[in-house]
Protein backbone atom coordinates (compact mmCIF):
# COMPACT_ATOMS: atom_id res chain seq x y z
CA UNK A 1 0.00 0.00 0.00
CA UNK A 2 1.40 3.59 -1.05
CA UNK A 3 1.44 5.72 1.69
CA UNK A 4 2.63 10.16 1.42
CA UNK A 5 4.74 9.24 4.54
CA UNK A 6 8.51 9.37 5.86
CA UNK A 7 8.44 7.23 8.18
CA UNK A 8 5.46 4.95 9.71
CA UNK A 9 7.11 5.16 13.61
CA UNK A 10 6.79 9.40 12.93
CA UNK A 11 3.46 9.53 10.99
CA UNK A 12 1.65 11.17 13.94
CA UNK A 13 4.03 13.60 14.90
CA UNK A 14 5.04 14.97 11.63
CA UNK A 15 0.99 15.11 10.66
CA UNK A 16 0.49 17.46 14.43
CA UNK A 17 3.48 19.62 13.14
CA UNK A 18 1.90 19.88 9.84
CA UNK A 19 -1.57 20.42 12.21
CA UNK A 20 -0.41 23.43 13.80
CA UNK A 21 0.96 25.20 10.97
CA UNK A 22 -1.84 24.81 9.19
CA UNK A 23 -4.13 26.36 12.16
CA UNK A 24 -1.76 28.27 14.03
CA UNK A 25 -4.93 30.90 14.76
CA UNK A 26 -6.96 27.95 15.78
CA UNK A 27 -5.03 25.66 18.19
CA UNK A 28 -1.91 24.94 19.78
CA UNK A 29 -0.06 21.20 19.36
CA UNK A 30 2.08 20.35 22.81
CA UNK A 31 4.51 17.73 21.26
CA UNK A 32 5.43 16.02 24.71
CA UNK A 33 3.10 14.12 25.83
CA UNK A 34 0.91 15.15 22.49
CA UNK A 35 -2.06 17.47 23.04
CA UNK A 36 -3.69 19.68 20.22
CA UNK A 37 -4.83 23.02 22.44
CA UNK A 38 -7.17 25.93 20.95
CA UNK A 39 -5.08 28.65 20.49
CA UNK A 40 -6.57 30.77 23.40
CA UNK A 41 -6.76 28.05 26.54
CA UNK A 42 -7.99 28.35 28.83
CA UNK A 43 -10.76 30.45 28.85
CA UNK A 44 -12.09 31.29 32.21
CA UNK A 45 -15.15 30.46 33.76
CA UNK A 46 -15.97 28.42 30.75
CA UNK A 47 -16.51 24.04 31.32
CA UNK A 48 -13.90 22.62 28.68
CA UNK A 49 -14.66 19.68 27.18
CA UNK A 50 -11.92 17.50 26.13
CA UNK A 51 -11.72 14.44 24.18
CA UNK A 52 -9.31 12.13 21.46
CA UNK A 53 -8.52 8.94 20.44
CA UNK A 54 -6.05 6.68 17.74
CA UNK A 55 -5.02 8.91 14.83
CA UNK A 56 -5.97 8.01 11.45
CA UNK A 57 -9.76 9.62 12.01
CA UNK A 58 -8.90 12.74 10.93
CA UNK A 59 -10.27 15.64 10.93
CA UNK A 60 -11.62 14.23 14.57
CA UNK A 61 -10.73 14.76 16.76
CA UNK A 62 -8.07 17.73 16.16
CA UNK A 63 -9.15 19.43 13.47
CA UNK A 64 -12.44 20.51 15.87
CA UNK A 65 -10.82 22.23 18.51
CA UNK A 66 -11.64 25.78 18.74
CA UNK A 67 -14.36 28.16 19.73
CA UNK A 68 -17.54 26.37 20.14
CA UNK A 69 -16.61 22.79 19.65
CA UNK A 70 -13.46 21.48 21.63
CA UNK A 71 -11.26 22.98 24.13
CA UNK A 72 -8.54 19.89 23.44
CA UNK A 73 -7.40 16.80 21.78
CA UNK A 74 -5.72 14.11 22.68
CA UNK A 75 -4.53 12.40 19.49
CA UNK A 76 -2.98 8.52 20.54
CA UNK A 77 -1.08 6.63 17.64
CA UNK A 78 -2.69 5.79 14.87
CA UNK A 79 -5.96 3.46 16.19
CA UNK A 80 -4.53 3.45 19.59
CA UNK A 81 -6.22 4.85 22.34
CA UNK A 82 -4.40 8.37 24.10
CA UNK A 83 -2.60 7.88 27.29
CA UNK A 84 -3.79 8.74 30.61
CA UNK A 85 -0.51 11.96 31.31
CA UNK A 86 -2.03 13.17 27.62
CA UNK A 87 -5.64 13.65 28.78
CA UNK A 88 -4.29 14.89 32.49
CA UNK A 89 -2.03 17.79 30.42
CA UNK A 90 -5.49 18.65 28.11
CA UNK A 91 -6.84 19.27 31.58
CA UNK A 92 -4.71 21.47 33.01
CA UNK A 93 -3.86 23.51 29.90
CA UNK A 94 -7.65 24.24 29.13
CA UNK A 95 -8.65 24.52 33.02
CA UNK A 96 -10.62 28.13 33.04
CA UNK A 97 -12.00 26.78 36.59
CA UNK A 98 -15.11 25.35 35.41
CA UNK A 99 -13.85 22.06 35.17
CA UNK A 100 -14.20 19.81 32.42
CA UNK A 101 -15.87 17.12 30.85
CA UNK A 102 -14.37 14.24 28.86
CA UNK A 103 -16.14 12.69 25.26
CA UNK A 104 -15.02 9.45 25.20
CA UNK A 105 -15.50 6.51 22.35
CA UNK A 106 -17.02 3.66 23.95
CA UNK A 107 -13.33 1.65 23.33
CA UNK A 108 -11.71 -0.24 26.01
CA UNK A 109 -8.43 1.49 25.94
CA UNK A 110 -10.41 5.15 25.65
CA UNK A 111 -12.27 4.62 28.46
CA UNK A 112 -9.60 3.05 30.50
CA UNK A 113 -7.19 5.81 29.97
CA UNK A 114 -9.34 8.86 30.33
CA UNK A 115 -10.86 7.18 33.52
CA UNK A 116 -7.33 7.22 35.18
CA UNK A 117 -7.02 10.71 34.24
CA UNK A 118 -10.02 12.03 35.25
CA UNK A 119 -9.40 10.58 38.58
CA UNK A 120 -6.16 12.25 38.40
CA UNK A 121 -7.44 15.75 37.56
CA UNK A 122 -7.01 18.58 39.83
CA UNK A 123 -10.07 20.40 38.80
CA UNK A 124 -14.22 18.62 38.55
CA UNK A 125 -13.81 16.54 35.90
CA UNK A 126 -17.14 14.62 34.30
CA UNK A 127 -17.24 11.84 31.74
CA UNK A 128 -19.54 11.32 28.80
CA UNK A 129 -19.14 7.72 27.12
CA UNK A 130 -20.70 7.96 23.48
CA UNK A 131 -21.84 4.26 21.90
CA UNK A 132 -23.93 5.27 19.02
CA UNK A 133 -23.25 2.23 16.74
CA UNK A 134 -25.86 -0.32 16.27
CA UNK A 135 -24.03 -2.80 13.98
CA UNK A 136 -22.81 -5.05 17.11
CA UNK A 137 -22.74 -5.14 20.95
CA UNK A 138 -19.45 -6.03 21.68
CA UNK A 139 -16.37 -6.04 19.15
CA UNK A 140 -12.76 -6.24 19.06
CA UNK A 141 -12.10 -3.70 21.22
CA UNK A 142 -15.29 -2.78 23.11
CA UNK A 143 -17.47 -4.14 26.15
CA UNK A 144 -20.84 -2.61 24.38
CA UNK A 145 -21.76 -0.84 21.45
CA UNK A 146 -18.95 1.08 19.58
CA UNK A 147 -18.57 5.22 19.88
CA UNK A 148 -18.46 6.33 15.93
CA UNK A 149 -20.05 8.68 14.26
CA UNK A 150 -21.95 10.72 16.99
CA UNK A 151 -19.14 11.39 18.46
CA UNK A 152 -19.30 15.05 15.86
CA UNK A 153 -22.67 16.24 16.63
CA UNK A 154 -21.79 15.08 20.22
CA UNK A 155 -18.48 17.60 20.47
CA UNK A 156 -20.62 20.48 18.48
CA UNK A 157 -23.35 20.43 20.98
CA UNK A 158 -21.60 20.17 23.99
CA UNK A 159 -19.06 22.37 22.69
CA UNK A 160 -22.16 24.72 21.86
CA UNK A 161 -23.64 24.52 25.52
CA UNK A 162 -20.14 25.44 27.30
CA UNK A 163 -19.96 28.32 25.51
CA UNK A 164 -22.98 30.05 26.01
CA UNK A 165 -22.14 29.91 30.04
CA UNK A 166 -23.48 26.22 30.84
CA UNK A 167 -22.30 24.92 34.22
CA UNK A 168 -20.66 21.34 33.98
CA UNK A 169 -23.75 19.44 35.50
CA UNK A 170 -25.74 21.03 32.59
CA UNK A 171 -23.20 20.62 29.88
CA UNK A 172 -23.28 17.11 31.15
CA UNK A 173 -26.77 16.78 31.84
CA UNK A 174 -26.92 18.06 27.55
CA UNK A 175 -24.61 15.13 26.55
CA UNK A 176 -26.07 12.29 28.21
CA UNK A 177 -29.65 13.74 26.12
CA UNK A 178 -27.72 13.24 22.65
CA UNK A 179 -25.87 10.25 23.72
CA UNK A 180 -29.34 8.54 24.56
CA UNK A 181 -31.10 10.21 20.92
CA UNK A 182 -28.09 9.17 18.07
CA UNK A 183 -27.40 6.41 16.41
CA UNK A 184 -25.10 5.15 13.68
CA UNK A 185 -24.00 2.37 11.28
CA UNK A 186 -21.61 1.86 8.67
CA UNK A 187 -19.92 0.38 5.67
CA UNK A 188 -16.85 -0.31 3.78
CA UNK A 189 -16.09 -1.27 0.23
CA UNK A 190 -11.99 -1.79 0.80
CA UNK A 191 -9.96 -1.91 4.39
CA UNK A 192 -7.67 0.87 5.98
CA UNK A 193 -3.97 0.32 6.13
CA UNK A 194 -2.57 1.13 9.27
CA UNK A 195 0.78 2.71 7.84
CA UNK A 196 2.98 0.61 10.59
CA UNK A 197 1.32 -2.72 9.62
CA UNK A 198 1.73 -1.85 6.05
CA UNK A 199 -1.53 -4.28 4.81
CA UNK A 200 -5.31 -4.09 4.83
CA UNK A 201 -6.56 -4.93 8.17
CA UNK A 202 -8.97 -7.45 6.12
CA UNK A 203 -9.38 -8.67 2.84
CA UNK A 204 -12.08 -8.00 0.74
CA UNK A 205 -13.16 -9.40 -2.79
CA UNK A 206 -13.33 -6.84 -5.53
CA UNK A 207 -17.39 -7.60 -5.37
CA UNK A 208 -17.77 -7.59 -1.54
CA UNK A 209 -18.77 -5.27 0.67
CA UNK A 210 -18.62 -5.73 5.05
CA UNK A 211 -21.42 -3.80 6.45
CA UNK A 212 -21.38 -2.63 9.90
CA UNK A 213 -17.98 -1.82 10.06
CA UNK A 214 -16.34 -0.19 13.23
CA UNK A 215 -14.34 3.38 12.45
CA UNK A 216 -10.80 0.89 13.35
CA UNK A 217 -11.39 -1.60 10.46
CA UNK A 218 -12.85 -3.97 13.13
CA UNK A 219 -15.27 -6.58 11.19
CA UNK A 220 -19.22 -5.72 11.38
CA UNK A 221 -22.62 -8.06 10.92
CA UNK A 222 -21.98 -9.38 7.32
CA UNK A 223 -19.55 -9.88 4.27
CA UNK A 224 -21.90 -9.34 1.02
CA UNK A 225 -21.98 -9.01 -2.42
CA UNK A 226 -21.55 -5.07 -3.40
CA UNK A 227 -24.86 -3.84 -3.40
CA UNK A 228 -26.32 -0.54 -5.75
CA UNK A 229 -26.14 2.79 -3.67
CA UNK A 230 -30.18 2.13 -2.71
CA UNK A 231 -29.54 -1.17 -1.14
CA UNK A 232 -26.26 0.34 0.92
CA UNK A 233 -28.48 3.10 2.53
CA UNK A 234 -31.07 1.02 3.04
CA UNK A 235 -28.72 -1.70 5.13
CA UNK A 236 -27.89 1.38 7.39
CA UNK A 237 -30.79 3.13 7.57
CA UNK A 238 -33.14 0.21 8.87
CA UNK A 239 -31.03 -0.95 11.83
CA UNK A 240 -30.49 2.80 13.19
CA UNK A 241 -34.45 3.35 12.43
CA UNK A 242 -35.35 0.38 14.43
CA UNK A 243 -33.17 1.04 17.25
CA UNK A 244 -34.43 3.65 18.87
CA UNK A 245 -36.77 3.90 17.46
CA UNK A 246 -36.74 6.99 15.06
CA UNK A 247 -41.25 7.15 14.01
CA UNK A 248 -43.11 9.19 11.86
CA UNK A 249 -43.06 13.03 12.99
CA UNK A 250 -39.27 12.82 14.42
CA UNK A 251 -37.38 16.09 13.59
CA UNK A 252 -33.78 14.79 12.82
CA UNK A 253 -30.13 16.00 11.98
CA UNK A 254 -28.72 13.43 9.19
CA UNK A 255 -24.59 12.98 9.37
CA UNK A 256 -23.67 11.08 6.18
CA UNK A 257 -19.87 10.63 6.69
CA UNK A 258 -17.40 9.40 3.74
CA UNK A 259 -14.91 6.51 5.69
CA UNK A 260 -12.08 8.18 4.08
CA UNK A 261 -11.92 6.88 0.42
CA UNK A 262 -15.31 7.80 -1.06
CA UNK A 263 -15.35 10.49 -2.94
CA UNK A 264 -18.28 13.47 -2.27
CA UNK A 265 -19.70 12.66 -5.59
CA UNK A 266 -20.75 8.83 -4.37
CA UNK A 267 -21.37 10.65 -0.75
CA UNK A 268 -23.88 13.19 -1.65
CA UNK A 269 -25.59 10.87 -3.66
CA UNK A 270 -26.12 8.40 -0.80
CA UNK A 271 -27.67 11.72 1.15
CA UNK A 272 -29.89 12.16 -1.09
CA UNK A 273 -31.34 8.35 -1.02
CA UNK A 274 -31.12 8.33 2.56
CA UNK A 275 -33.21 11.79 2.40
CA UNK A 276 -35.63 10.47 0.56
CA UNK A 277 -35.95 7.02 2.52
CA UNK A 278 -36.71 9.12 5.53
CA UNK A 279 -39.50 11.23 4.22
CA UNK A 280 -41.08 8.34 3.13
CA UNK A 281 -41.22 7.53 6.48
CA UNK A 282 -42.55 10.92 8.08
CA UNK A 283 -39.40 11.64 9.32
CA UNK A 284 -38.46 15.43 9.08
CA UNK A 285 -34.47 16.34 8.49
CA UNK A 286 -33.89 19.68 9.89
CA UNK A 287 -30.54 19.12 9.71
CA UNK A 288 -27.39 17.83 7.73
CA UNK A 289 -23.81 17.42 7.85
CA UNK A 290 -22.27 15.84 4.76
CA UNK A 291 -18.22 14.77 4.60
CA UNK A 292 -15.30 13.04 5.62
CA UNK A 293 -15.48 13.88 9.47
CA UNK A 294 -14.70 10.21 10.77
CA UNK A 295 -12.32 8.72 8.78
CA UNK A 296 -10.66 5.34 9.05
CA UNK A 297 -7.82 6.26 6.94
CA UNK A 298 -8.26 5.64 3.41
CA UNK A 299 -11.18 3.22 3.83
CA UNK A 300 -13.82 3.32 1.23
CA UNK A 301 -17.40 3.37 2.79
CA UNK A 302 -19.57 5.63 4.44
CA UNK A 303 -21.91 5.51 7.34
CA UNK A 304 -24.85 7.43 8.46
CA UNK A 305 -25.74 8.63 11.67
CA UNK A 306 -29.22 10.18 12.69
CA UNK A 307 -29.94 12.36 15.77
CA UNK A 308 -33.19 12.91 17.04
CA UNK A 309 -33.92 16.81 17.67
CA UNK A 310 -35.74 18.87 20.08
CA UNK A 311 -35.45 22.73 20.04
CA UNK A 312 -32.48 22.91 22.30
CA UNK A 313 -30.89 20.77 20.51
CA UNK A 314 -31.16 21.93 17.69
CA UNK A 315 -29.89 25.73 18.66
CA UNK A 316 -27.16 24.31 19.90
CA UNK A 317 -25.83 22.84 16.76
CA UNK A 318 -26.53 25.78 15.09
CA UNK A 319 -24.40 27.68 17.34
CA UNK A 320 -21.26 29.81 15.91
CA UNK A 321 -18.36 27.22 15.41
CA UNK A 322 -14.62 28.31 14.36
CA UNK A 323 -12.70 25.28 13.79
CA UNK A 324 -10.26 23.67 11.18
CA UNK A 325 -13.20 20.82 10.28
CA UNK A 326 -16.37 22.81 10.69
CA UNK A 327 -17.55 27.01 10.74
CA UNK A 328 -20.16 28.86 11.06
CA UNK A 329 -21.56 31.83 12.68
CA UNK A 330 -20.02 34.53 13.70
Amino acid sequence: MKKIINDPSTVVAESLRGLELAHGDLLTVIHDPAVIVRADAPVQGKVAIISGGGSGHEPMHGGLVGPGMLDAACPGAVFTSPTPDQVTTAVEKTDGGAGALLVVKNYTGDVLNFETAAELAETEVRTIVIDDDVAVKDSTWTAGRRGVGGTVPLEKIVGAAAARGDDLAAVHAIAERVVANVRSMGMALTAPTVPHVGEPSFDLADDEMEVGIGIHGEPGRARMPVENADGIVARLLEPILEDLPFTEGDRVLVFTNSMGGTPLVELYLAHGIAERMLADRGIVVERRLVGPYVTSLEMQGMSLTLLKLDDELRELWDAPVHTAALRWGN
